[in-house]
């Protein structure tokens, strides 16, 4: 039964809910967050990211994500890519999305800026039928030993367009941003074969900001060291996710620790760890789950790697999204 149950509850969790990963280390993957955050860094970037969601399943959810964006100065713009793969059952339901995108940044006082981010892209849905188990395969003895009588659907895989929008607002003391993604709800759905009945990836929206406290300034030698307390705020369609904690950064040291409540119960404590140096910077975090999976499902690891190219004065950056870099 256990073979049977756990690839399809987390099957049907992938496909019933079309619910979008979202990074503990949100702050390395801020395209991901907000387009608005495109051409946010002091120069070109580039970040990789991998998590492993429920390590005591056999993976259970696995995603991965990279992307690149730099500045345009004299047009006051940034442009960015984005790639992410989501791993869903062992490999029972996957997701593809490959993403470009644009930023404004709109100067309205010297100490404070608007940004305004749109993105575009395209998501594939793939769904591995020989991987599926169903109840009619069973032998009370034997176990799977039959071969199933449902109907394979006729195509495994779904392509779709996908735009998204976002703002920004900096100054030196705060930012705060809030965006919207799935604007088109695009339709993944690959086992309903009725058209009136399929159903397109519900609206995202991210509500998030954060301010800094500045603990020692930096130089050319060694960074600033600050604390920025912050939050993140994700809504899609019946899921809430809110995560209060804080960042802080002591020359090439950085940690963090936050909590992520989903407004039905408490799901984790997030603990970070992670290491700067030159161009180089990498994290690593772990989730201890403090639902009621907490005995089965373990935590969730996460590994990101991160590369700012070429620092450069830039007279339009005035903010404080240290942390974001």
């Amino acid at each position: 039964m256990k073979k049977l149950l756990l690839p399809l509850l987390l099957f049907l969790c992938a496909v019933a809910s079309a619910q979008d990963p979202i990074f503990s280390q949100f702050y390395a993957m801020p395209l991901q967050i907000n387009p608005g955050f495109t051409g946010s860094a002091n120069g070109p970037r580039v970040g990789i990211a991998y998590r492993n969601q429920w390590a005591g399943f056999n993976n259970a959810y696995r995603t991965y994500a990279a992307f690149y964006e730099q500045s345009i100065s004299r047009l006051n713009s940034g442009v960015g890519f984005y790639a992410e793969g989501d791993n869903a059952g062992d490999g029972i339901f996957k997701t593809l999305k490959f993403a470009a995108s644009y930023a404004y940044r709109l100067k309205v006082t010297d100490d404070f800026s608007i940004k305004l981010g749109v993105e575009a892209g395209v998501r594939q849905a793939n769904l591995d039928w020989l991987k599926l188990s169903f109840p009619d395969q069973i032998d009370p003895v034997g176990g799977f030993i039959y071969d199933t009588e449902e109907i394979r659907p006729d195509a495994t895989s779904r392509t779709a367009f996908d735009f998204s929008s976002g703002f920004l607002a900096l100054s030196k003391r705060f930012y705060a941003g809030f965006a919207m993604h799935h604007l088109n709800t695009p339709n993944e759905s690959i086992l309903l074969a009725n058209d009136n009945l399929l159903r397109g990836v519900p609206m995202r929206y991210t509500l998030h900001g954060g301010s800094e406290i500045i603990v020692k300034e930096g130089n050319k030698a060694r960074p600033s060291s600050f604390i920025s307390p912050n939050f993140l705020f994700v809504a899609q369609g019946p899921y809430k996710q809110l995560n209060l904690g804080a960042y802080a950064s002591f020359g090439s040291i950085y940690a963090g620790s936050w909590f992520r409540h989903t407004f039905g119960n408490a799901d984790a404590v997030i603990m970070l760890a992670g290491f700067k140096s030159g161009i180089f910077k990498i994290g690593i975090s772990y989730d201890v789950t403090v639902s009621g999976l907490s005995g089965y499902a373990g935590g969730t690891y996460e590994l990101s790697l991160g590369l700012l190219f070429e620092k450069e004065k830039r007279p339009d950056i005035n903010d404080c999204t240290r942390m974001f870099q």
